[in-house]
């Protein structure tokens, strides 16, 4: 798990989670390393404990929803809405063992459930049965406070949230990759929820403009929330189809609300809409052939806007949270044929692995691309005893290699001669 703050934080962040912000009733006390990146100053790392196998299964029961189940795995509590089924009796205080039903199973409301599920661990029940079924759309909070997860993760609810936001490495990564500089004029064309817009505006020391685009409005007020909040002014967010977003006439931007003219941006950041297929955890698979196949076309359509977009001289990044080759080196091979005006870059820092073979790139081209893989990490246990004996070294190794699947590719736009 990774974190950027504004400023160098890491002291101030291991007091907030000594003091009692992390869950005492998870950790016992105990003290979880924070680490600052070597290559990524602005990036601290927290590492996480698990699977832990030793937590007994309780009677009563909770079986939430697959999006819900992830989300504990990653450090949440339960709240209701993602609860599915829950044992006849349960009362508030009961400890309840809670499980994810991975395949959708699970009919609402129901007291029992023999169909798949994954253990998560045992959690406090905040409410009854009766309480969390009962019909009212207004209960939103927690509905099981996690006590026992078999991943242990500190909590940063309420953490310095003016300085921190959590991300996967790669995330952080991609931002850096895209090297904004104060006083330019950058484009976020898909930036829901916010958290490369919000580095990117960091890394400028806010200072320039920062447009985010995405198309859907409550994703939009997500990060005007996030700027707010980390106290950003450079970013304007817009509720815009960022297919869309390139001006077909010369008539002058409406006061720089999209659409935009030609060249307008010094730097663009495509995170493009992809399958997620590299996103971790993930207990359910419910893609289907033609919503995998979907992305690309889509992908193509906002790229191509990116580069009518980007001034020559200027910097795209593309990136996806996806492992497929038609998502990442088949869109490399594609736009540097059908862009001739692209060149692809280097990549400061080079933290994943090279690119895959079998888009027809050359061996100096996969060079030039980031693939981060975690596939390549045996997979293997993390214990508070083996933490508190590996060296720093090996934690930052398994740090930036047993992240999110993800893909970065650095093109800039060659100046006409």
């Amino acid at each position: 798990m990774s974190i950027f703050p504004k400023i160098s934080l890491r002291l101030e962040v291991e007091r907030y989670l000594k003091e009692g912000f992390m869950n005492k009733e998870q950790f016992n006390g105990l003290s979880v390393p924070i680490l600052q990146h070597p290559d990524l100053q602005d990036v601290l790392l927290i590492p996480i404990i698990g699977p832990r196998r030793n937590i007994k299964k309780q009677q009563c029961e909770a079986v939430v929803g697959a999006q819900c189940g992830n989300a504990v795995l990653r450090g949440a509590h339960v709240y209701v809405p993602g609860i599915v089924s829950a044992s006849k009796f349960m009362k508030a205080g009961d400890v309840i063992s809670v499980y994810s039903d991975i395949k959708g199973k699970c009919k609402k409301g129901a007291k029992e459930f023999d169909g798949t599920k994954v253990f998560l661990g045992n959690g406090i029940s905040e409410l009854s049965r009766k309480e969390i079924f009962n019909g009212l759309p207004e209960l939103k909070g927690i509905g099981i406070r996690m006590t026992e997860p078999i991943y242990l993760s500190p909590s940063f609810d309420n953490v310095l949230p003016n300085y921190l936001f959590l991300q996967n490495l790669p995330s952080a990564v991609v931002t850096h990759v895209l090297d904004p500089q104060p006083g330019e004029k950058i484009l976020d064309l898909c930036a829901a929820p916010g958290g490369k817009t919000t580095h990117i505006a960091a890394l400028m020391h806010d200072q320039g403009e920062v447009i985010a685009l995405d198309k859907i409005s409550n994703k939009v007020e997500k990060i005007k929330q996030n700027a707010l909040l980390l106290g950003l002014n450079s970013i304007k967010a817009f509720c815009f189809d960022g297919t869309k977003a390139l001006k077909l006439d010369m008539v002058k931007d409406a006061e720089g609300k999209p659409p935009f003219l030609r060249e307008s941006f010094d730097r663009i950041l495509l995170d493009a809409p992809c399958s997620g297929m590299g996103q971790r955890p993930n207990m359910a698979c419910s893609w289907t052939l033609k919503e995998v196949t979907s992305y690309q076309p889509l992908q193509r359509k906002l790229f191509t806007v990116g580069v009518e977009l980007l001034k020559p001289g200027g910097v795209l990044v593309y990136s996806t949270c996806t492992i497929t080759l038609a998502e990442n080196e088949e869109q490399v091979a594609w736009a540097l044929a059908t862009f001739p005006c692209l060149q692809l870059q280097p990549q400061e820092p080079q933290i994943g692995g090279e690119g895959m073979m079998g888009a027809g790139l050359s061996s100096e081209q996969l060079k030039q691309l980031q693939r981060f893989d975690p596939s390549v990490v045996p997979v293997r246990d993390t214990d508070i005893a083996s933490l508190g004996d590996a060296r720093i070294e090996d934690m930052i190794w398994l740090a930036n290699k047993d992240c999110i699947g993800f893909f970065i590719a650095k093109f800039i736009k060659r100046k006409s001669t």
